[in-house]
């Protein structure tokens, strides 16, 4: 206690040294790495609070300013990149510096958020208020006669570029390439940005037109998409991100004949920006919501788009001519991410009454018989949603996990599964109740591009079997023309490995079972380990450097507080520091590079090699 104290008395004297009260930074820049490098665990990470909060009651200007001098100074990024992300996201932090007491229950969860220390898998206790059933629920059982299967189509994270200038060049050094930057004009160009993309960069407008055509040659009863619509460009979202999401809006319906029903991806400004009810701010983004609304009623129909519109994102939507509802959730409010969530030392176990909306929605199915998909951007077991949210969402999947039949995601930009158990400390086939299953990315940023395919039984609406489709971006005629093909089929590539029937469905069952044969057969894991970048971006998975085991245990994981993912706070900054472009495809799960890496970096700056 004492050592933290003198700790923080030191942060402090340097802070009134650093900060006077007429100015900011300028040639004391310096003297901020050194508190960001300071930064080493929890404590220092807490105590560093301090100056940062000082700092915030100077203003949103004197606190952006700082930052962008700082990464200026440490020369991690170029000018444009650390101004365009700093003085958009720098506002937020401050807000949430000036709204939290230091020592409060939030602190943690901002250093957790910006540096990566403090990290709990602990949530606060809460009991999500559940109804209880009307009747007596019996779990469907399987049927011994099969109808035809019907195909639905996922597709998730498109990234569409739509500034992507072929021949422009493609291995920069800014957070995105493939464009035309004016402090780059005259520069030779070393890797020209080809017609249909490159893997250092997001999706050209080619890409995803060609993407849509093939998604709707499989002649799918509907299509579902697991959102992220823009590119990775930080530095440059502005309120001009409509005219993106409108773009793809109008993209989907003249390509797909299809109802589709979408999900609400990142795509807010800032970047992650989804600021709760409770906070007052003018920089709020009702916009997205209108947009969507007005863009997705088309599909959706007008009492779910008004739902877009009061839900901050959420709807539910019958399937036409089917016992099934799309229920959309926006989880951008249990996103870890979402710098929004830390302004308040008061608990909010649900933001925005997003789990509310669910649960009524739920009982309203249960009451009349209808089975439920439940579709979103970020899967509940990654370590980037908030163990609190990811806890009560588990709650209700509990209670409904017998009309809940389908649970889809996208956001990793990787080929995915997580299961659910009743009892997470027995995990075994009898308790797995529910799986999300994930699906890859059009950006090659993660990959080769790829969406999914599921056959799907028309009475239990469960997934009999899985198909992904990929364009294999070494191909020679891909730049010309990307051709669209089955990559591997679940059912004869796993199928097997588990003895599945040949009338049993892709079940929570199965997929724990698969995950058994994975810790002893390692040929069949390391197929896994392929299958997730579509063969584009295949990294080293073994049991010598626990990333196997990690794996597995995070496919076992549909609750965030049951990953055995850890935030490495320094250490995991160094495994970065190969190349700029290694940089992008690790940062590709939280959607490029962002102030948290960004922050990892200028902290890690003494420790470059």
């Amino acid at each position: 206690m004492l050592y933290n104290q003198l700790y923080s008395f030191w942060i402090f004297t340097i802070v009134l040294t650093i900060f006077p009260a007429h100015g900011v930074v300028g040639q004391n820049s310096s003297q901020i790495l050194d508190v960001f490098e300071s930064i080493v665990d929890c404590a220092s990470c807490l105590a560093a609070l301090i100056p940062l909060q000082t700092l915030a009651h100077l203003g949103n200007d004197a606190f952006s300013d700082t930052f962008i001098a700082v990464c200026d100074v440490a020369q991690l990024e170029d000018p444009d990149v650390c101004s365009g992300l700093m003085s958009r996201l720098g506002p937020i932090i401050a807000h949430d510096l000036r709204s939290i007491d230091v020592a409060g229950q939030t602190a943690p969860r901002l250093c957790d958020a910006l540096f990566g220390f403090c990290a709990s898998k602990t949530p606060n206790p809460f009991a999500v208020p559940l109804p209880s059933p009307s009747v007596p629920l019996a779990p469907p059982s399987e049927p011994t006669v099969r109808k035809t299967p019907f195909q639905v189509v996922h597709i998730s994270d498109v990234h569409i570029d739509r500034e992507y200038t072929v021949g422009s060049e493609a291995n920069c050094t800014k957070n995105i390439c493939c464009r035309n930057f004016a402090d780059e004009a005259g520069d030779p160009i070393t890797d020209p940005a080809q017609p249909f993309g490159n893997s250092k960069c997001d999706s050209p407008a080619s890409l995803a037109d060609s993407m849509l055509d093939a998604v709707n040659s499989f002649n799918a009863q509907f299509v579902i998409f697991t959102g992220d619509v823009v590119e990775g460009a930080q530095i440059v979202l502005s309120i001009e991100v409509t005219s993106d999401l409108t773009d793809f809006n109008v993209e989907m319906l003249s390509k797909i004949s299809a109802p589709i029903f979408p999900a609400i991806g990142v795509d807010s400004t800032p970047v992650n920006s989804f600021p709760r009810n409770t906070t007052d701010t003018t920089l709020d983004v009702q916009w997205v919501f209108d947009t969507q609304s007005a863009g997705w009623e088309q599909w959706i129909g007008s009492a779910a788009s008004q739902q877009v519109d009061h839900i901050s994102g959420s709807y539910a939507a019958t399937v036409p001519d089917m016992n099934l509802v799309i229920l959309s959730l926006n989880t951008q409010y249990w996103y870890r991410q979402n710098l929004w969530l830390y302004d308040s030392d008061t608990f909010q176990p649900d933001p925005n009454g997003i789990l509310s909306f669910m649960v009524e929605q739920l009982q309203a199915a249960e009451n009349t018989g209808q089975r439920v998909w439940v579709i979103g951007h970020i899967p509940l077991g990654k370590s980037d949603i908030v163990e609190d949210q990811s806890n009560y969402y588990d709650q209700v999947l509990q209670r409904y996990k017998d009309t809940i039949v389908g649970q889809f995601f996208g956001h990793s930009h990787k080929d995915q599964f997580e299961i659910a158990y009743s009892n997470y400390n027995d995990q075994t086939a009898a308790n797995a109740v529910g799986v999300g299953l994930i699906c890859p990315a059009l950006t090659p940023t993660s990959g080769n591009p790829a969406f999914k395919v599921y056959d799907v039984d028309p009475d239990t609406f469960g997934i009999m079997n899985i198909r992904v489709i990929f364009a294999n971006i070494t191909d020679p005629s891909f730049q010309e023309n990307p051709t669209w093909e089955v990559y591997y089929d679940a059912r004869e590539t796993y199928g097997p490995l588990v003895g599945l029937p040949a009338m049993s469905e892709l079940t929570p069952a199965f997929w724990h079972n698969l995950t058994e044969v994975f810790m002893t057969n390692d040929t069949a894991f390391q197929l896994f380990n392929t299958f997730l970048s579509r063969g584009g971006d295949v990294a080293p998975c073994t049991v010598a450097d626990n990333c196997k085991n990690t794996t597995i245990c995070d496919q076992r994981a549909f609750r965030s507080q049951n990953n055995c993912d850890v935030d490495e706070g320094a250490f995991g900054m160094l495994r970065r520091r190969n190349s700029r472009g290694s940089q992008r495809q690790e940062g590709s799960e939280c959607e490029g590079i962002g102030i948290r890496e960004i922050l990892d970096e200028i902290r890690g700056k003494s420790l470059r090699v």
